[in-house]
């Protein structure tokens, strides 16, 4: 997966941290609560694996598992 700039980005994270990719997010609070969003782009790979069957995997560095959500979003117009 490719991680994409989000339009509306209100911040990037990991910008000055060399070993990893920044990634822009959209900070956005609904209820209170704070939610993260960033935009990722299968690459053709991984669009035919899912084309055929596969899956999409999350990964979590640590020990503790946050809340996540994984979500499709239509291509842009």
């Amino acid at each position: 997966m490719q991680a994409l700039r989000i339009s509306n980005a209100t911040r990037v994270l990991a910008d000055s941290q060399d070993e990893y990719h920044a990634l822009t997010i959209h900070d956005e609070v609904i209820d209170g609560v704070n939610h993260m969003t960033s935009l990722w782009e299968p690459t053709p790979k991984e669009l035919a694996d899912l084309a055929n069957g596969g899956s999409v995997k999350l990964t979590i560095l640590g020990t503790g598992h946050p809340p996540v959500s994984v979500t499709t979003q239509k291509a842009p117009e």
